[in-house]
């Protein structure tokens, strides 16, 4: 979730009085409805669409699909002095599960399409509720996606995507706290370590997976999303940990939680950054050059090469209101 001053306008009741244009992207055999509330200029409302369908892209599973059979994106523009194309979003799960954005009015594409909001949010679909003890796991899990899944859309270089991983890391190694990682929930402070430690994790987990397994992070979470994974549920962050175990058959990230949950300090990055070939050198990144690292660093981030997944399932409609 993304903190603005504007989450006030949130609950304007103005929206519910608001037109709305609904569409529905469809991948495979999962939907994901596009709300687009109170935009009566054509032009504008197709450019909105074209973005989430390119956001919508980027955060659909390994197989194509997307995480939840079916799911909402609510979009609503807003006047707001942040100057964040998207000063706020939000996945909500109360009944239908869905992702609500908050545009700036006069946002444009390149502006929209440079933003990590939208696709950190749609990657909150990729996992069930986890609670405050779990909101390390969430987040992280968001903000590790934010920057692989931009960088496999085409949407940012893969090495400025490695780039906005280090920057988060250096953010959350600032942020000091003596708190177990575990116990920093809503309200607690820490938001950056937060975070960033829940990146570091995910990426420990995905090198420990093609390291030790012969499988990877997307694969995993894309055979959890099929098997098991009910959006609205709530979930303990170990009977989550404990699930995608018993699909790798093995104990990567329940072995990693135990170790990451009980952390009073940033996690190290250096063995992760060693088997990527990556050191920092001042406030930058040097990649190192050899053909192990080099494909590693491509295998996670390299743009895909298949053809679009996603299809609109039907027209634009005309406006209703909800």
């Amino acid at each position: 979730m993304r903190i603005f001053l504007s989450v006030v306008l949130s609950l304007s009741p103005a929206l519910c009085l608001a037109a709305t244009e609904s569409r529905v992207l469809q991948a495979g055999a999962t939907r994901l409805r596009v709300d687009v509330v109170d935009v009566d200029d054509p032009a504008r409302l197709r450019m909105l669409q074209r973005w989430i369908e390119e956001v919508a892209e980027a955060a659909t599973t390994q197989s194509g699909r997307f995480p939840l059979h079916q799911a909402y994106v609510r979009i609503q523009q807003t006047d707001s002095n942040d100057p964040s194309p998207v000063p706020w979003g939000q996945t909500r799960r109360g009944g239908e599960v869905g992702v609500l954005l908050y545009v700036r009015r006069d946002a444009s594409y390149e502006q929209l399409s440079a933003d990590w909001t939208a696709v950190h949010e749609l990657s909150h679909l990729f996992h069930p509720y986890l609670g405050d003890s779990g909101r390390w796991l969430a987040e992280g899990l968001a903000s590790y996606y934010q920057n692989v899944s931009r960088a496999r859309a085409g949407m940012l270089d893969e090495d400025e995507a490695w780039r906005r991983l280090d920057a988060g890391f250096r953010r959350g190694e600032a942020a000091s706290s003596s708190v177990r990682l575990d116990a920093m929930g809503r309200g607690r402070g820490g938001t950056m370590r937060v975070y960033w430690a829940g990146a570091a994790y995910w990426l420990e987990a995905d090198l420990a997976l093609r390291r030790d397994s012969g499988t990877t992070l997307d694969a995993l979470l894309d055979r959890y999303a099929q098997c098991c994974l009910r959006g609205g549920d709530s979930v303990t962050p170990q009977d989550f940990v404990a699930a995608l175990d018993e699909v790798a058959a093995n104990d990567t990230f329940s072995a990693l939680y135990r170790r990451y949950a009980a952390m009073r300090a940033f996690p190290s990055v250096a063995d992760a950054y060693a088997q990527l070939g990556i050191s920092r050198k001042g406030d930058g990144l040097v990649f190192a050059d050899n053909v192990k690292t080099r494909r590693l660093r491509e295998a996670i981030m390299a743009p895909r090469r298949q053809s679009s997944s996603i299809r609109w399932e039907a027209p634009a409609s005309s406006p209703s209101r909800p």
